[in-house]
């Protein structure tokens, strides 16, 4: 029988760079999103059988982070209805650093389905495909724990990670921690992204407290507000996410893409660009 993945958040940054990936390998994949067909949704297992019905390779993320109040119940559902659909591989996308998503790998690795864990802190695409993109259009950054090095992890090379570990079972029962090759503040990574991208982009440093009280303001969800503070305290506060492994280069074969390649490649793709009308 020929492998059949379901890819959850197939259309979020991880998700749709695996089914690419994939389905250029010539692989049977399905996209888990509300926008498919069949749907998936987290909130909503009534299909999930049907989802999960003739699918032997699992793909999980979960939005908007494992960390989240729901997400361990959310996650215990689903590996116990894979497990009931004959899923033979997990691949579980997995926070590094976060003390609550280990209680979600500890799931997994006690489900009897065969698995690999990666482990990521803080996407690189968060500049160009997520919350941060915003104030770099706007030509200035405001964010806390400024003085801590990030080693940004590029979503290119976790979607290679992802594939490789689904299709070797030499990574089956491992975790990975997935880092870039070089650590940067949040000031550092502004000044690589101004200096790619031929723009002025200013950058103040803020503490934690301002930061919250301005995502109130603007009306941000209590359990956004939550998250993101979350994110900021204990993953970027946590001394052991500046650790930068070799695991992507170990899986992989090549090194990790540096967040100054990152940068030149996102500037070259003109997604930082200001438009005429913005200008």
């Amino acid at each position: 029988m020929k492998n059949q993945f379901l890819i959850l958040g197939g259309t979020g940054k991880t998700g749709s760079r695996i089914a690419k990936l994939l389905q250029e390998r010539g692989e049977l994949v399905r996209l888990g999103s509300r926008s498919a067909n069949p749907a998936f949704n987290w909130e909503d297992t009534s299909n999930w059988a049907h989802v999960l019905h003739g699918i032997t390779h699992l793909y999980i993320t979960y939005q908007p982070d494992l960390a989240v109040p729901g997400a361990f119940e959310a996650v215990s559902e689903l590996v116990a209805q894979a497990k009931v659909a004959g899923v033979q591989k997990i691949v579980l996308l997995s926070g590094k650093g976060e003390t609550e998503a280990q209680r979600c790998e500890h799931l997994i690795k006690d489900s009897g389905i065969d698995y690999t864990i990666i482990q990521c802190n803080w996407f690189s695409q968060n500049w160009s495909e997520s919350f941060l993109m915003e104030p770099v259009l706007a030509g200035h950054v405001a964010l806390p724990m400024s003085t801590y090095k990030i080693p940004f992890v590029d979503a290119d090379d976790i979607a290679d990670v992802a594939v490789e570990v689904f299709l070797n079972p030499a990574h089956n029962g491992l975790t990975y921690e997935l880092t870039g090759p070089k650590g940067y503040t949040f000031r550092e990574a502004v000044a690589t992204i101004a200096e790619a991208s031929g723009r002025s982009i200013g950058f103040t440093p803020v503490s934690i407290a301002d930061y919250k009280a301005v995502m109130q303001q603007m009306g941000l969800g209590d359990d956004y507000v939550w998250l993101i503070t979350y994110l900021f305290t204990e993953v970027i506060g946590n001394p052991d996410n500046s650790i930068i492994t070799n695991d992507i280069e170990k899986i992989i074969g090549r090194p990790a893409k540096d967040f100054q390649q990152y940068a030149n490649e996102m500037a070259s793709s003109g997604v930082w660009r200001l438009s005429e009308k913005a200008v």
